[in-house]
């Protein structure tokens, strides 16, 4: 037991052993001891000299450790020495390294090759780690090591949990991908290192915690399995119940794993969103109006955070998905949460930088999210737009460059396809909107562009810029405003005060924002072109910026000017003669040269800065210096620099001959666009003639109606005309008869009379009422004419009017056979009345030698007012026979629907005999059933049933009212 003794501070009489030898001893003692309580012991040496001598413990421990996790399961003590022991010699944490270099003046007896140990530098700490990679190599080279592992995480014993949670961090580490490799395809892997989550030990929790930030590091697939593993869930409710922002260490490894599990992985993204996690971060960002105290921790979560939201709605996520986020935080109250963190007061800086970079993704590209950014208002007296108090932190040279970066991101966000935001920007520039009394951005913007600060001039200029990307109007509109220089002096235009700047030879970074500007300005439109060629002096000093041989720092500035002059020739409408196309491109070839001039504009792209500002759009620069590239330039640059090229190499014929292409197009495109309007005139009309021939077809159904109406009525006269003429009949048969009769014919004949004036009354009626639809049928006709006239235009409208005109004949045929029918019938009421005069001269005569005067007058004077009567039948008559026309114009109107009611009705008996067909169907079912049921009722009343028949129930329920009567008397 020498050797326990050593290990453990006793006293030897003899010589010590040196620490290999010590180390080599527990080992044998591990792989030879029977006793469970030597081995315990052995392993627990182990454990305590694995710091000190963690290379050979390492080298020779190593196997019989794994081996004790494999054998010795039922005592979780030797467990947790083992996992103690393996952890110490994989670990490289500087914790630990500490802990080891705490006794760096003891010397140790290390088999002679390490003499006194020192406070460990950088090649020391670079070794340890290589050892630690070197025995996570050796310890996963056998899978089971890890499942194994995986395995213990499920013993609840706390000495068995903590250690092996500590250990799978630590070979997480040093070997995380091939050690990610085993526990993916390690079964309910994932799923066991996520229950830790559900500790109630905090320490496991939290070891937890760290361990799955390492599982998750830059592996897509494990960060899908621990989303679905309700990771987010989980997390937030850490996060809550910790306090949120104001929480401790937990939050922000709970924060650095969202991170993980979300950033740049669009799927759990979407799962993020489509569980309605992003309405859960608002409470985050609750800040209370005190301020004051603001600790390290505090700042670290609210940082992380805003690094959160960022990564839901980057601009390198795909836009459909930053646009529902963006939605999303709108609608939640989360983007309204920030713009209140923006406006108050207290907040660190590097909190309030943070918060403007994540505002800004929130709306950009997003027009609600803009609007409302737009309308915000800093809490000041006067109150002002918070994008006023930005862009007076932007200009101020005063405060920290992340900070002035920040908001020139956010400008630019609030500006980016933005057309509404960009013409507001403009419009505070213009002379008719400028208020002396309050500070507008475009006030802001101009201050800080023509100011001595070289940051503040780039600053401004690219902001500017941002409001004319992509806007020809709002390029136009810039052309009017007008600067005030000094007292005394007339104003100039924006665009010569910055080419006079530009020519007085300031600093790099203030001429690049100008020609960064001013390239952005006139590209694609040509009447900026114009104005800047206008100038004089505009063009030599391109020229001779170009030609010059500069150093290395202006050769940015001489690539600047020479695609400045490009974009000149390329949107150049050759409207000033002394600087069209042509004269342009001789004076490169005189002045510059041709491949000079390209060799210049190259240096943009070749540019050190240049790819770096390409890569994303946020301004980020390590120092104000190289702060000389824009994102949205870059883009402008690769598309010009290359139309450009061949627009300076091409001859003078070949861009005659594009004109003529581009015209031919022009023309082709004006050809289609006059078709494409014509078509849609055409099927405008089409459309209001199917309009027209449903209100038609309204119509016609209404006539249909009056047309049967008529028919019906037409028909009622027919029966009263054949009932006239048998009871004229009659009466002539009687006439002979004698004296006796006189009385009735008189009687008779007045009865006649009285039909005859109801019928004409009748057909008073109808004759107006025919006019009515007389008149309708004209204006029916009239618009059928001018339709038809239209459809002789509209090809597409005239085969229905050929048709609505065939209709009309047929109609008129139909009219003119029912005019005979009339002609027909009033003959008939001629000769009827005809016979009613000849009875009444006959029966006058008879009677002279056998009445008295007395009567024979009253006679004379019946016979006279009858007489009367009908003289005013006649002109009554005359005048119906004279309407005939006008009614057989009614009737051939009337008639043109009779064809398609005869169809209809057609179809109506069609219908009614199939229903009457249904009906004696149903009838013989119901009798079938009748006739079931009465055999049914036969065979019960067979079998000794007592059935009840219909009309026992109903003299059953006579006899209970006849009872219920007597009841009552009583």
């Amino acid at each position: 037991m020498n050797f326990f003794r050593g290990v453990m501070g006793g006293q030897a009489a003899g010589p010590q052993p040196s620490g290999a030898e010590t180390i080599h001893k527990l080992c044998d003692r591990v792989a030879s001891s029977t006793l469970l309580e030597d081995r315990r012991d052995a392993v627990r040496a182990l454990k305590s000299l694995s710091k000190k001598y963690r290379m050979e413990v390492g080298t020779q421990a190593m196997d019989h450790l794994i081996n004790i996790l494999q054998t010795d399961r039922s005592d979780s003590e030797i467990l947790g020495y083992a996992l103690d022991t393996l952890y110490n010699i994989i670990c490289n944490d500087e914790e630990e390294e500490q802990d080891e270099s705490e006794d760096a003046v003891t010397p140790l007896p290390v088999s002679g090759k390490h003499k006194n140990v020192s406070m460990p530098d950088e090649n020391s700490q670079k070794q340890a780690d290589d050892l630690g990679a070197q025995f996570t190599e050796m310890f996963i080279q056998d899978p089971e090591h890890v499942t194994l592992l995986l395995a213990l995480l499920e013993e609840f014993d706390f000495h068995v949990r903590w250690p092996a949670v500590k250990l799978l961090t630590a070979l997480l580490k040093n070997q995380g991908v091939q050690l990610q490799g085993v526990i993916l395809v390690s079964p309910m892997g994932v799923s066991r290192l996520m229950d830790l989550l559900g500790d109630s030990r905090e320490v496991i929790r939290n070891d937890g915690l760290l361990l799955l930030q390492q599982l998750t590091k830059s592996n897509a697939a494990i960060q899908k399995i621990v989303a679905f593993e309700n990771a987010f869930e989980r997390l937030l409710d850490i996060i809550t119940e910790e306090g949120s922002s104001d929480g401790g260490i937990v939050v922000e490894d709970c924060l650095l794993l969202l991170l993980n599990l979300l950033k740049n992985n669009s799927s759990n993204q979407n799962f993020f969103k489509e569980g309605s996690y992003i309405q859960r971060m608002k409470p985050w960002f609750e800040v209370s109006d005190d301020n004051s105290g603001w600790s390290a921790q505090k700042v670290t979560n609210l940082h992380l955070m805003l690094q959160l939201v960022r990564v839901m709605v980057s601009p390198v996520n795909s836009p459909g998905a930053t646009a529902s986020c963006q939605k999303s935080m709108y609608q939640c109250g989360l983007l309204q949460q920030l713009c209140t963190i923006l406006m108050a007061t207290g907040v660190p800086a590097d909190i309030l930088t943070e918060t403007i970079n994540t505002v800004s993704e929130v709306i950009r590209g997003s027009q609600v999210n803009q609007d409302y950014f737009a309308s915000v208002n800093a809490p000041s007296n006067p109150p002002r737009p918070a994008i006023v108090v930005l862009l007076m932190s932007m200009v101020n040279e005063r405060q920290p460059f992340v900070l002035r970066c920040a908001v020139l991101y956010c400008f630019q966000c609030f500006l980016y396809k933005n057309q509404k935001g960009q013409g507001e920007i403009v419009a505070t520039l213009l002379p008719s909107t400028i208020d002396a009394n309050s500070i507008s951005a475009g006030q802001l913007l101009c201050g800080g562009l023509f100011s001595a600060d070289s940051l503040s001039n780039w600053c401004a200029a690219v902001a500017l810029a941002h409001a004319l990307q992509d806007n020809l109007t709002q390029k136009e509109q810039l052309l009017r405003v007008q600067l005030a220089t000094s007292l005394g002096k007339p104003p100039v235009s924006l665009l010569q005060q910055c080419t006079n700047i530009l020519s007085q030879g300031s600093k790099v970074q203030t001429r690049v924002g100008l020609l960064m500007l001013l390239c952005t300005w006139i590209s694609n439109c040509p009447i900026a072109v114009t104005h800047f060629l206008h100038n004089q002096e505009n063009v030599p000093f391109l020229t001779a910026q170009i030609s010059e041989n500069l150093g290395e720092d202006e050769r940015l500035v001489q690539g600047l000017c020479a695609l400045l002059l490009g974009i000149c020739i390329y949107y150049n409408d050759n409207s000033l003669e002394n600087y069209t196309k042509e004269k342009l491109k001789q004076l490169i070839e005189k002045r510059i040269g041709k491949e000079n001039f390209v060799e210049k504009l190259g240096f943009i792209t070749k540019h050190e800065l240049y790819s770096r500002a390409a890569q994303k759009p946020q301004p980020v620069f390590p120092s104000p210096e190289q702060m000389l590239f824009d994102h949205e330039f870059t883009k402008l640059v690769k598309e010009l620099e290359g139309v450009i090229t061949k627009a300076v190499h091409k001859s003078s014929e070949e861009e005659k001959k594009e004109e003529e292409v581009k015209k031919t197009l022009e023309q082709h495109d004006n050809i289609v666009t006059q078709y494409k309007e014509l078509i849609r005139e055409q099927d405008a009309q089409i459309q209001e003639l199917k309009e027209q021939v449903a209100s038609m077809s309204s119509q016609n159904e209404v006539m249909q109606t009056t047309v049967t109406q008529q028919l019906s009525q037409i028909q009622q006269h027919k029966d009263q005309y054949n009932i006239l003429k048998l009871k004229l009949g009659k009466d002539n048969q009687s006439q002979s008869n004698g004296q006796g009769d006189v009385s009735q014919v008189n009687g008779l004949q007045t009865e006649e009379l009285t039909q005859l004036r109801e019928e004409v009354e009748e057909l008073r009626k109808q004759h107006t009422l025919l006019q009515t639809l007389l008149g309708d049928k004209d204006t029916l006709i009239d618009t059928l004419r001018s339709e038809a006239s239209q459809a002789a235009e509209v090809s597409a409208g005239g085969s229905e009017n050929e048709e609505l005109l065939k209709e009309l004949e047929a109609l008129r045929s139909q009219v003119q056979s029912q005019s005979a029918e009339i002609n027909q019938l009033s003959t008939e009421r001629q000769e009827l009345l005809r016979r009613a005069e000849a009875g009444s001269s006959d029966v006058v005569p008879s009677t002279d030698g056998t009445i008295d005067a007395a009567k024979m007058a009253e006679l004379e004077s019946r016979l006279s007012a009858q007489t009367t009567e009908k003289e005013r039948l006649k002109e009554e008559t005359k005048s119906l026979s004279e309407s005939r026309a006008d009614l057989e114009q009614q009737l051939a109107s009337a008639t043109s629907t009779v064809a398609i009611l005869q169809t209809e009705k057609t179809k109506l008996q069609t219908e009614v005999q199939e229903s009457k067909k249904e009906q004696d169907d149903l009838l013989m079912l119901l009798a079938d059933q009748d006739q079931k049921i009465h055999s049914l009722k036969l065979r019960l009343k067979g079998l000794g049933e007592t059935v009840e028949d219909e009309d026992d129930l109903d003299a059953r329920d006579q006899t209970d009212d006849d009872d219920e009567e007597d009841e009552d008397e009583d």
